[in-house]
């Protein structure tokens, strides 16, 4: 073994790789833009946490449940639109997507009631859990797997900056006007990204995945789905994904209700993590194709890579309640936080690898399904632990607490299963066993 570690026999290493499409940036940006939206929709009910909670009279288990609500259908619907684009152009499944966005955002307009808005967000939810998936699944099909880390990072940081660019402009309609006004002017982003699309937005050409499915070797969903660097993949995000969802519902709150900040000053703070997180992924992308490119195996390239900082950032966010002041709490936060980014950079490119891509949507929308279900049940534990606590302060950070332990648990579960070189051998030998011999004389397929 080399000082890099067992070279990977990646089509780097095994043939002459593909060359990128014309548009393949194009449309990757397009798919950016795609999920700056749909996380600017996320935030926002975190960010006018406060005012919401202030104008419909909501206590913290209430407001929780507001967070959760998101997540109630996110996961069913990320699994059946997953099946769906295995047999439908992603271009279209993305255009109908944005569209339950856009609409979804206009009733918050006018005077609602806590009953319209938990329906509004449940069916917000339902449209945007099959989001991510379906987009790597589109930008799968312009780059080949030794170039697909990198355009799957540019699509993790549409969410960074999805707040980034959200949270000052959402906040200062918050300030000024209203939050029913924010949700508004979310709607109308939406239909503008959709006049985008229509126009500029293609099918990839690499990949025709109703072709593969009757030529390539399929593996049973069985076998893919209780291969260990999916279930890896899983716990991994799962711990992540705690973090984010705490970051959407309760972060804003926190810095006003916890810290002391007025709404303006917790507009500029919300973004902290969200650009630590930018800078994480991004560099977890870059890093990682560095490393594919020298040798490193996947294994080391792809799955160390992005469980050691999520490890890494429970243990940070471990130590928050044990300092004192503002400045350091929210450092400890935004990096502990931040350091999560690096796991969804790695897990659909490891799912991609050893996943026959006839199959490929619906296994990453099922991982999407389950790794997301920590969005219904940790914003509804911090409102609880809140709510339960002596104080404020104590109930949160005794909430991040527990975010820490996730952190920390799911990351080392991750380290120990993310195996995607060899899970791809395995799995391609044994579909390769199952597949019928061929009649003698018969022409294979070209």
């Amino acid at each position: 073994m080399s000082a890099q570690g067992t070279p990977s026999m990646t089509a780097k290493t095994a043939g002459t790789p593909k060359a990128t499409p014309k548009g393949a940036w194009t449309v990757t940006f397009l798919l950016f833009l795609f999920m700056v939206v749909n996380f600017a929709d996320k935030i926002v009910v975190g960010l006018a946490g406060v005012p919401i909670m202030t104008d419909l009279k909501l206590e913290p288990e209430q407001f929780g449940l507001l967070g959760s609500s998101f997540f109630i259908l996110f996961s069913i619907s990320a699994i059946v639109v997953g099946f769906i684009v295995n047999k439908v152009p992603t271009r279209w499944v993305l255009l109908t997507l944005a569209v339950i966005w856009a609409l979804a955002q206009f009733p918050m307009v006018g005077t609602v009631s806590f009953t319209t808005l938990l329906i509004c967000r449940i069916v917000l939810g339902a449209g945007e859990g099959p989001a991510f998936s379906v987009a790597a699944h589109a930008i799968y099909k312009w780059f080949p797997d030794e170039k697909r880390t990198l355009p799957t990072a540019i699509l993790s940081q549409g969410s960074a900056f999805g707040v980034i660019l959200a949270v000052p402009a959402l906040n200062w309609v918050i300030v000024n006007h209203s939050w029913h006004y924010a949700f508004g002017a979310l709607g109308v982003a939406g239909l503008i990204w959709v006049c985008a699309w229509l126009t500029f937005g293609k099918e990839g050409p690499l990949e025709d995945t109703q072709a593969l499915a009757a030529t390539e070797p399929q593996i049973p969903y069985l076998q893919l789905l209780t291969s260990r660097t999916f279930l890896g993949c899983v716990i991994a995000t799962f711990g992540a994904y705690w973090a984010l969802s705490l970051g959407l519902t309760w972060f804003t709150p926190f810095i006003i209700k916890g810290l002391g900040f007025s709404q303006s000053q917790a507009g500029f703070v919300s973004i902290l993590p969200w650009v630590f997180g930018a800078t994480i992924v991004m560099i977890t992308g870059w890093v990682s194709q560095v490393m594919m490119a020298r040798g490193y195996t996947t294994r080391i390239s792809r799955g160390v890579l992005g469980s050691v900082p999520l490890i890494l950032g429970g243990l940070i966010l471990a130590t928050m309640p044990h300092v004192q002041g503002a400045g350091l709490q929210i450092a400890l936060l935004v990096v502990g936080s931040g350091l999560c980014g690096a796991i969804y950079v790695v897990c659909p490119p490891m799912l991609g690898e050893f996943t026959p891509a006839s199959q490929r949507g619906a296994v990453i929308a099922i991982y999407g399904a389950l790794y997301t279900l920590s969005g219904i049940i940790a914003p509804m534990v911090m409102g609880t632990v809140i709510q339960r606590a002596g104080n404020m302060v104590d109930g949160y950070m005794t909430g991040f607490t527990i975010n820490a332990v996730v952190m920390v648990g799911s990351g080392v579960i991750g380290l120990l299963l993310l195996w995607p070189n060899t899970e791809k051998a395995r799995l391609t030998r044994g579909a390769a066993a199952t597949q019928p011999a061929p009649l003698k004389g018969a022409v294979s397929p070209t």
